[in-house]
């Protein structure tokens, strides 16, 4: 039987929520804003685009009215805002006394376009859904905060995987809107080589499946279970997978676990939307627009960013206030999945707030 994806997420979430060590972290207040017509880069539009979001803390203003505790936090592909609900995340990060508290941060954590709560192809459009890219969901994580939320001014912008690209298109689309930028587990370069490769696998994998049937599907098409093998595949690093599956009959029980799981969550059309969407990524050409402090964080094991391509370091040198972070390989780094991982690395979250703070 497969599960409601809503249920899935909200059973993962209250799991997550009763790990915490303390029990300190309240949990968030969730919410929907609604924007009216709204208008996809592409020309088309949808009536209503439903954006669904969590949030800790409440919103502080200064002497003009301005706020100045906000903080986005920007999910991965396929993920969504639930995702940092977890010790290793919040728990690092949001409880008291850590470098983004609750009590003193109005923590905003949007689920993106085609993702999570928030309108997406499965909702019942399909295939006909509008075609939304990574300056799109900017877009609409701006009109979330400005028109939904009343947030005029962020004190940090944090993103993880496409999360953290869609960081650096903020400091280039918005760059007066923030104190500070932190992209982690990403390139500021346009999708190319193996990055582009592995998404090309899953897009031809979807469509080309007679059992896509052009969105119109029944039941989820068999290459949904190619598209999460290959997110599998990108998401650790070959060190922990054959430490993990260390025999063939165990490889295949990790990974038929594995996709069990990711089958009750996912849908074949929002997938497809969602690797797609990185195709109009290119922040290479404004990487000088961008004015607030920035701190990169990769890690050496991630195999979406290769480290050894050194465009992180070549790229940063554009970017004003910019700062580049490639976190070395060791027993605890976990690949790509690194950047939830927030002991490996607030460290340079603490110092990008007291660099933001002068």
């Amino acid at each position: 039987m497969k599960l409601d994806p809503k249920t899935v997420v909200a059973v993962m979430l209250l799991l997550a929520l009763t790990a915490f060590r303390a029990h300190a972290l309240s949990p968030p207040t969730e919410g929907t804003v609604v924007l009216k017509d709204f208008r996809f880069a592409s020309g088309e539009t949808l009536p209503e685009l439903r954006l669904h979001y969590r949030a800790f803390g409440r919103p502080e203003r200064d002497a003009r009215g301005t706020v100045r505790n906000a903080v986005l936090v920007l999910h991965g592909t396929t993920g969504s805002g639930a995702q940092f609900v977890r010790p290793e995340f919040a728990g690092e990060l949001f409880e008291p006394g850590q470098p983004l508290d609750a009590t003193r941060f109005f923590i905003v954590l949007p689920d993106g376009i085609g993702h999570g709560g928030s309108s997406k192809p499965s909702d019942g459009l399909h295939a006909r859904f509008p075609r939304y890219g990574y300056k799109d969901m900017v877009e609409a994580q701006y009109r979330l905060l400005t028109e939904g939320l009343g947030v005029d001014h962020l004190r940090l912008v944090l993103g993880t995987s496409m999360g953290g690209m869609h960081t650096w298109l903020w400091g280039e689309l918005h760059p007066d809107f923030m104190d500070a930028l932190m992209p982690l587990a990403c390139l500021p370069t346009q999708i190319s080589g193996r990055n582009r490769v592995w998404r090309r696998v899953i897009i031809d994998s979807i469509r080309g499946d007679p059992q896509w049937r052009g969105g119109e599907y029944a039941i989820e098409p068999p290459s949904l279970r190619s598209a999460i093998e290959m997110l599998f595949f990108m998401s650790s690093n070959p060190v922990l997978r054959q430490g993990e599956m260390p025999t063939l009959e165990r490889s295949d029980q990790v990974l038929d676990a594995f996709v069990a799981r990711e089958t009750n969550a996912l849908d074949a059309n929002d997938v497809l939307y969602a690797v797609e969407a990185s195709r109009d990524y290119d922040p290479g050409p404004a990487l000088a627009r961008i004015a607030a402090p920035l701190f990169a964080v990769n890690s050496a094991d991630d195999l979406i960013n290769p480290a050894e391509l050194g465009i992180l370091e070549h790229e940063i040198t554009r970017v004003a206030r910019g700062h580049a972070v490639v976190l070395s390989y060791t027993e605890k780094t976990r690949g790509h999945g690194t950047h939830t991982l927030a002991a490996l690395w607030k460290q340079y979250l603490v110092e990008l707030l007291k660099v933001a703070a002068h």
